[in-house]
């Protein structure tokens, strides 16, 4: 009976990862046909529609909404609604959360600090794994020191600790941050070999 067990968890494990991917993607894929399909059927007529053109509607959509934000007039406007945002007590709370969230992964951004990958040195050769998140906020909270704020993720949660540390105490990791908040999360488990 335990090894029964063991099979159902083995197998558990090797389908779960994949199956979520898979689950995730469908529903995202079927949330924008969904979305753009009311807009598209009252834009054209129903012969000319078929499964999948909402999805590549939403597509172009993201797109055009992409080049359109980098337009000089359009991120001013932007930074506009970001200031009237942050004064509404609620709202300020949600929409800042959400914006550092979304920032913190934006691969779009090539800010090297942002995206660097750190060891930090805790003394007695324990060393833990964080990423630099907080140049500016370290200069503005401790003028006097050279502190960055690094974020600490904790394993198997989602959640973890912002600490601001003297950067000579930072070694740079050579490692994507994908393949590091993996380590992190994973608790090292899924650690690959360098070869």
């Amino acid at each position: 009976m335990n090894r029964i067990f063991t099979f159902i968890l083995q197998g558990l494990i090797a389908v779960l990862p994949l199956g979520l991917t898979v689950y995730f993607i469908y529903w995202l894929f079927t949330f924008m046909e969904e979305l753009a399909k009311p807009l598209l059927l009252s834009l054209i007529p129903i012969p000319f529609y078929f499964p999948g053109l909402g999805i590549l509607a939403s597509i172009v959509v993201l797109v055009l909404v992409g080049i359109v934000v980098n337009l000089y007039g359009i991120r001013y406007l932007l930074k506009l609604g970001d200031r009237m945002l942050e004064k509404i007590p609620v709202v300020k709370s949600v929409y800042s959360t959400i914006q550092d969230i979304v920032t913190v992964f934006n691969i779009t951004n090539k800010k090297d600090d942002l995206r660097s990958v750190v060891s930090i040195d805790m003394g007695n050769n324990i060393h833990l794994i964080g990423f630099v998140t907080g140049v500016a906020a370290g200069k503005k909270l401790f003028a006097e020191d050279d502190k960055v704020g690094v974020y600490l993720p904790m394993s198997y949660q989602i959640g973890g600790f912002t600490v601001y540390v003297e950067q000579n105490r930072l070694t740079r990791l050579d490692i994507s941050v994908e393949e590091a908040m993996r380590m992190a999360i994973t608790a090292g488990v899924k650690a690959k070999k360098r070869s």
